[in-house]
């Protein structure tokens, strides 16, 4: 038998050195990619700096001739640049993105690469029918609402800060929520669901739906919330759709890998 040696002090301190060169060379990449980041953030939040009166103007428009008040001598800068900033982070989404999923799954094929591309471009488009889901339709409706209830009694006022902090709240979910066919897709890909058990789940995701529609829906109203339940319904069967795709590219991966589909 051959007789074998422990390693000696020079062949440790060699492997702590390598140990350690890989470590900080993961640092600095990390540190590029949120550098990328941060770069996109700042171009970002300047370039929507040019946009933020009209996107302000577009948020208020659910308002009619109701002029919102500024309770407090910074509000509305404060107002104005968390405008400023949250579009910002809208347009550097797609790059923020790509940067962290780039960093935490390296070594991408061509192939990859592309796929990942497609994949945060579908999450920004998602995203943004979501947000436009909510601006265009649901707060109208919504804010149309809440301001007749009641209002033999309440002279609806808002301040600028409430106001906006209600529409962006109610548009980041809407965006959220959107994102449900990538997620359904993403599932599928990883293995933990299947085109067919979500096409049999379909009771179960209608009480699902119905619950999440009435959370997410800014009144107490059937009709609101229904209109919510009806986008949300597709997203579903999209989603199933989506699935079936991924689960299919997940068999043939499996299969070029040699391993048994499930």
């Amino acid at each position: 038998m051959t007789e074998t040696h422990p390693p000696s002090n020079e062949e440790l301190r060699a492997e702590r050195k390598q140990r350690r060169m890989k470590f900080w060379s993961h640092i600095e990449e990390l540190r590029a990619h949120l550098l990328r980041m941060v770069i996109a953030l700042v171009l970002g939040t300047a370039v929507s700096l040019a946009f933020v009166n009209r996107l302000l103007e577009f948020l208020l428009l659910p308002m009619g001739d109701i002029r919102p008040v500024s309770l407090h001598p910074t509000e509305s800068i404060v107002v104005y640049f968390r405008l400023a900033l949250m579009l910002g982070v809208v347009i550097a989404l797609p790059v923020i993105l790509y940067q962290l999923l780039s960093f935490i799954v390296p070594g991408l094929t061509k192939k990859e690469r592309r796929m990942l591309i497609t994949s945060v471009l579908g999450i920004g488009f998602f995203f943004a029918l979501g947000v436009a889901f909510a601006g265009g339709l649901m707060l109208p409706l919504a804010l149309n609402y809440l301001q007749g209830f009641m209002s033999d009694l309440v002279q609806p006022t808002y301040s600028i800060d409430g106001y906006i902090s209600f529409v962006t709240t109610v548009m980041l979910s809407s965006g959220t929520v959107f994102e449900t066919p990538l997620l359904l897709a993403l599932l599928a890909r990883l293995g933990l669901v299947t085109a067919r058990q979500l096409s049999k789940g379909r009771r179960f995701a209608l009480v699902g739906i119905a619950v999440l529609a009435a959370v997410i829906t800014p009144t107490p109203d059937v009709f609101n919330m229904m209109l919510v339940m009806a986008p949300l319904l597709v997203l579903y069967e999209l989603g199933i759709v989506l699935a079936w795709f991924a689960g299919r590219a997940r068999n043939k991966a499996l299969v070029e890998a040699g391993v048994e589909s499930i």
